[in-house]
């Protein structure tokens, strides 16, 4: 017999005759007329060749066969019935889940300390991996569940995704303190006549930046273009030359290298950071929690509490 010849409805007709022993009980808790249990209990019959139950004074006795299938029947049932009702939880306390975020070396510098910080209060048995959203199929290693959420500027992700926006930034020229440039704003002519430390962020937003300063025909005197962020703070504190970068990754470089920033006399619009996460993991509880709690402390409107 193959389970596709099975009628589930049956068993649970089964299971409650062997509970109730009576038709007229059972049609009442199933929500059936008698006629349609005493229906289903003749299907039953034919499909497993055996009468299963006998009318007898003290109601609807189980024959043997039937008696052997009722435990196997009632916990088969309810297995179903608890993996149907079972609502996933995430309790951060308690968990010990590591989670897994796509993000570029300025989100690793701007959001990571904060965000460990925080969980080792709210959720000290939570780990956390990150990798760069250059580096992986990022649509693919989220859509596997293999990255859990991506933090940044990536309009490749749409289809299938989730997104909610953090904030938004300008982009702001940095140099050290003290430098010629430390003062109130910088002109075109200041910008083009200065040293420049240029990122090249292939595959991310930000390269947009450097197409909007190509577009405007402005010429910059790149003295160093290096592949990531992450040497930025240092060799601007250590010279005379300026970059360009988003303005949360020049307030995280302030403090550290001494640094100052004014805004940007090119590149005026502002971009959205945006946290992003796979339609199929959208109401994963854990998944649910870490994005909201990024939210909370990351975002415009938590600046704007704060």
């Amino acid at each position: 017999m193959e389970l596709k010849d099975v009628d589930l409805n049956l068993l649970l007709v089964f299971h409650q005759l062997l509970m109730e022993r009576r038709v007229s009980v059972v049609a009442e808790k199933l929500g059936l007329s008698q006629p349609a249990v005493s229906n289903a209990l003749k299907r039953l019959r034919l499909l497993l060749g055996d009468e299963l139950f006998q009318r007898t004074s003290k109601g609807m006795e189980p024959t043997p066969y039937a008696n052997q299938l009722a435990e196997p029947i009632a916990y088969a049932l309810s297995t179903i019935h608890s993996s149907l009702n079972d609502k996933q939880s995430f309790d951060p306390l308690t968990s010990n889940r590591k989670f897994t975020l796509g993000v570029t070396d300025i989100g690793e510098i701007y959001f990571l300390p904060r965000l460990m910080v925080l969980l080792a209060t709210v959720a000290p048995n939570v780990t956390i991996s990150s990798v760069r959203n250059t580096a992986v199929n990022l649509r693919d290693e989220m859509e596997t569940g293999h990255v859990d959420l991506a933090i940044g500027l990536l309009p490749q992700l749409k289809a299938g995704f989730f997104q909610r926006r953090l904030f938004h930034q300008q982009y702001v020229c940095m140099f050290r303190a003290g430098h010629a440039l430390d003062k109130a704003e910088m002109t075109v002519d200041e910008f083009c006549a200065a040293d420049h430390v240029v990122v090249v962020a292939a595959g991310t937003g930000h390269a947009d930046m450097d197409a909007t300063i190509e577009r405007k025909g402005i010429k910059r005197k790149v003295k160093l273009t290096v592949p990531h962020y992450v040497a930025v703070g240092h060799i601007i504190g250590s010279t005379d030359m300026i970059t360009s970068v988003p303005e949360r990754f020049a307030r995280a470089c302030v403090q550290p290298f001494k640094l100052r920033y004014v805004p940007h006399p090119v590149v005026r619009t502002p971009i959205d950071i945006n946290v992003f996460w796979h339609a199929k993991y959208h109401r994963d509880p854990g998944n649910q929690w870490l994005r909201s709690l990024i939210f909370e402390h990351f975002s415009d409107q938590a600046d704007a509490a704060a």
